[in-house]
């Protein structure tokens, strides 16, 4: 792109308001008019925190923040992680109330929360395809259906700045490839001008101009993205050295249970409001198999899990087995779900209570959304130290609610593996996580699922963070458009 011209935003010696918010010195930053940005730092180091400086959402004790367009913030959109969170219209909701679609049916349809995608051709005239979902019950999306909608309608109305946190994650990647497409053209056209906030310098493109690193609540000096990306001594300072190769796991608390099959399907079909979600699906995970479960986003691969988690009714409509039993045949929802340790970004929506970050992991004893029984002196060891084999025991007593979007991922993994359950399933389990904990997460599943002969069920968008132990692979069709 061309030289930087006149300023677009500057933000001169600011201090957060909140001192438990403050970087380390005060914060300066220019932005020149047409620059695209990528903010890089791990997870907690204040990048969130400095987007939400520049759109006034953070307010100040002192410093000042100006942007030089007529519209001033007006004319910039934000997506952060946080406003993944449900839509107001469906936070009344809880999660199990997406698999029952009696309850769903009083819920409102996608062409009802998002009006204003629903007018002419809107986003999808640029392939992200999302036309179909006009008239599905909101709550049914899957996390990148719904991740879809509202990167669409952060472009609707034509903001002159655009703040995109981790925007790839939770996409396919064809879905991926449209939105790189899509910003980059309106970027080079002059149309938009973007600051991608990243964990993972491989997520910033190569449109990108300049990039911002951040380290520890420090914003570093800003460079060019071609001196980042041949600065390793800086990216090792940012996201770390590899993983151990050894990890000393928590005893076991209760004896592994006696099973041969963990899940068997015969030709399972689930619909909802006479839309197929899954049709004749057969599938048979043995006791001890890693397996990993890919489809594109809308595939139905959150249906499947639900069935096999218990939260879903329409298991009792098809032939199911969980653990040599049939579904249906007696056994309640939390003699399965005391099986199984689980983790996904529709579960991370919900859980959204302010808690502290050790209650959070010691709620996985229980499989309850927030810690309503003591736990034993056992249990309470167990949860601090998964905490620190996660490298998050630093979280252990601040509210969930107040730590960044990576590290409640991190202590949402912690839940999922603290009671050491026979089955583990990790629905995109590195959502948001830095690189340097993409590493040490994924020394973690493969050294437990080994040494402990777990069976994995593992889901990812991303072939990369697929664990070398996941030796099967189950493919979900592409979902239809009707």
């Amino acid at each position: 792109m061309s030289q930087p011209q006149e300023p677009f935003a500057r933000i001169e010696a600011a201090v957060p308001l909140r001192p438990e918010f403050r970087f380390t010195r005060p914060v300066d930053w220019s932005i020149a008019q047409g620059e695209s940005w990528a903010v890089v730092g791990p997870n907690g180091a204040g990048k969130s925190l400095l987007t939400g400086l520049l759109t006034r959402r953070v307010p100040l004790r002192s410093g000042i923040i100006n942007i030089y367009h007529p519209e001033g913030t007006a004319a910039i959109r934000s997506l952060s992680f946080h406003d993944i969170h449900p839509p107001s219209e469906l936070r009344n909701m809880y999660y199990q109330q997406r698999w029952n679609a009696t309850e769903t049916d009083a819920s409102p349809r996608v062409e009802e929360v998002f009006p204003q995608l629903c007018q002419g051709e809107s986003f999808g005239r640029e392939g992200f395809e999302i036309g179909h979902l006009a008239g599905r019950r909101a709550i049914s999306l899957s996390s990148g259906e719904l991740r879809k909608l509202l990167v669409a309608r952060a472009l609707c109305g034509d903001p002159r700045m655009l703040i995109l946190d981790n925007p790839f994650i939770g996409l396919d990647a064809p879905s991926r490839a449209v939105l790189d497409r899509m910003l980059r053209s309106l970027c080079e056209k002059g149309l938009l001008q973007c600051i991608l906030v990243v964990s993972d310098p491989a997520d910033i493109p190569e449109w990108i101009d300049r990039v911002l690193p951040l380290c520890a609540m420090e914003v570093l000096p800003p460079m060019s993205r071609e001196d980042f990306q041949h600065d390793s001594r800086l990216k090792a300072r940012l996201f770390g050295e590899d993983a151990p190769e050894e990890f000393d796991f928590p005893a076991a608390i209760h004896p592994p249970a006696s099973f041969s099959i963990a899940v068997q399907m015969n030709r399972v079909n689930v619909s909802y409001q006479g839309l197929p979600i899954l049709r004749d699906v057969d599938w048979t995970v043995r006791r001890g198999e890693k397996w990993a479960l890919v489809g594109a986003n809308g595939s139905g691969k959150s249906t499947l899990l639900s069935l096999i988690c218990g939260d879903n009714p329409q298991a009792y409509a098809n032939d199911i087995v969980l653990f040599d039993r049939r579904r249906g045949t007696g056994e309640s929802i939390w003699d399965i779900k005391k099986r199984i340790g689980y983790v996904s970004p529709e579960m991370h929506t919900y859980y959204l209570e302010p808690i502290p970050c050790e209650e959070v992991v010691a709620s996985g004893f229980f499989d309850s959304v927030g810690l309503y029984r003591r736990c034993t002196p056992e249990q309470t060891a167990a949860a601090r130290e998964w905490l620190r084999l996660f490298a998050a025991e630093g979280l252990a007593g601040k509210p969930f609610t107040q730590i960044s979007y990576g590290q409640q991922r991190l202590v949402l993994l912690a839940r999922a593996f603290v009671k050491d359950p026979d089955l583990l399933v990790l629905d995109e389990p590195f959502h948001g996580l830095d690189a340097g904990k993409k590493r040490l997460c994924g020394a973690i599943v493969e050294a437990l699922a080994r040494q402990r002969d777990k069976t994995l069920l593992f889901v990812s968008h991303y072939r990369d963070e697929i664990p070398p132990c996941a030796e099967h692979e189950k493919i979900l069709p592409a979902p239809t458009t009707r």
